[in-house]
């Protein structure tokens, strides 16, 4: 048997075996694609939702309407709560994660046409921005091409075994995953159970020190490292404690802050209905403020 003979039989198993998984996300073949997880499960990326209610497609051209379970938009994961049917999800391949160099398969079903590529896992842990900007790591990177509509399907090895959920375009044919081990499998129970994780979040758009420089420098102010805040959320907790668009964040709870990771950490460490310190500058001003962070809805989101 030759080379090509044995990649399409390779092909042909693992349509068979995992393609009855495979979703589409919404209408039409431009939105998205999910993985069956268990009976009335559905998993796929937040970023493929746009409303409470989803449309989920499935492989026998069945279409079912489901509501969001639970949505993670810091990790870009999302579950569905809807009629699987008859769908299997597949077997997952934790005890065999996948390794450098190793053949890979990724599934999709935008608008109902189920679509299978080929690559190579040619790298792994590597880490990515999620949509609100927070740092993803541990991610799979393949050269299995991804069309539009596959972000949220599945990465599979030559059994058909889950690897990864697709969900980021490197461009140059490189593509990210979030692994399937048990962390992944963990975050995704506490989202079908509504248990979406909490963050204290600020309520800003920031720009990073090398921004902030040039843009003081470019104004004749003195140049000072921290992060730029370039937009403020009206009625969020940066808003309310004063924090305004130009004002330059230098240290967070009495740590110096040079990039998003590094507050992201100090915001992550607080307690629930905490308080942070900020020092600012404003202008040539140094000031001192304090946020306060009140209702669950304040701990989801970005910065």
């Amino acid at each position: 048997m030759s080379a090509l003979e044995e990649l399409e039989q390779a092909i042909a198993r693992v349509a068979e075996q995992a393609g009855g998984a495979v979703v589409g996300i919404g209408r039409g073949p431009g939105r998205g694609s999910g993985i069956v997880l268990a009976d009335g499960r559905v998993a796929t990326n937040a970023h493929n939702l746009r409303g409470e209610e989803v449309t989920v497609v499935f492989a026998d051209g069945r279409s079912a309407t489901g509501g969001v379970a639970g949505v993670d938009l810091d990790a870009d994961l999302a579950v569905v709560s809807v009629d699987t049917g008859d769908a299997r999800p597949p077997d997952w391949a934790e005890d065999a994660p996948a390794r450098l160099g190793a053949a890979v398969f990724a599934l999709a079903n935008p608008g109902g046409r189920q679509r299978v590529t080929v690559g190579f896992v040619s790298a792994v842990n590597r880490a990515f921005r999620g949509p609100r900007g927070r740092r993803i790591t541990g991610s799979l990177e393949h050269t299995a091409p991804l069309g539009r509509g596959s972000s949220g399907g599945p990465v599979v090895d030559a059994e058909g075994r889950l690897l990864g959920i697709n969900t980021n375009r490197l461009g140059d044919g490189f593509y990210l995953a979030i692994p399937a081990d048990a962390e992944l499998r963990g975050r995704l129970d506490a989202l079908a159970r509504g248990e979406a994780p909490a963050r204290p979040r600020l309520g800003v758009g920031i720009a990073h020190a090398g921004v902030a420089r040039r843009m003081r420098r470019a104004v004749g102010l003195p140049e000072r490292d921290g992060l730029l805040v370039r937009a403020v959320e009206e009625g969020g907790p940066a808003d309310r404690a004063g924090v305004r668009v130009g004002d330059l964040v230098v240290t967070a709870g009495g740590r110096e802050v040079r990039d998003a990771d590094e507050l992201h950490e100090v915001l992550d460490a607080l307690p629930q209905d905490g308080t942070l310190q900020l020092a600012l500058v404003r202008g040539n001003e140094e000031l001192s403020v304090t946020v306060a962070f009140g209702s669950e809805a304040e701990r989801v989101g970005r910065v």
